[in-house]
């Protein structure tokens, strides 16, 4: 009885309910509109590296189109020269490979064990305890 003795209230708490209802709808989607915003915008900033990345390697492409760039690359990297040319290789003194090298320590042979022992070392971890 307490209801239809005030329908304005009914009326204000129903029209509240129903204001919620719809702005908890609209609100997953808004978000899903934002997040795919983010997306789009991450996506063309990606493009826009490609596309730099595309122009530099076209570049390197219409280069390589000359001969100059294919006889300067075939002298750096495959040391080829023009006959009547002479090539020098420069290598390191010996000394410097023997200093920098380190010394081979003595091997020493692995003892036997059976295949349940190295089992076992794999389980545990004692495998690579000497790693």
């Amino acid at each position: 009885m307490t209801l239809i003795r005030r329908p304005g209230m009914l009326i204000v708490t129903l029209l509240f309910l129903l204001v919620g209802a719809a702005f908890l709808t609209q609100l997953v989607p808004y978000q899903q509109i934002l997040e795919s915003q983010r997306q789009v915008e991450t996506a063309r900033a990606h493009l826009g590296e490609l596309e730099a990345e595309n122009i530099r390697l076209q570049a390197d492409v219409d280069a390589l189109q000359t001969d100059a760039e294919v006889e300067k690359l075939a002298r750096e990297k495959l040391g080829y020269v023009r006959p009547g040319e002479r090539a020098y290789v420069v290598l390191d003194p010996p000394e410097a490979d023997t200093e920098l090298a380190p010394q081979p320590a003595a091997t020493e042979l692995p003892e036997e064990r059976t295949w349940v022992d190295r089992l076992w070392d794999f389980i545990t971890g004692a495998d690579q305890a000497g790693s």
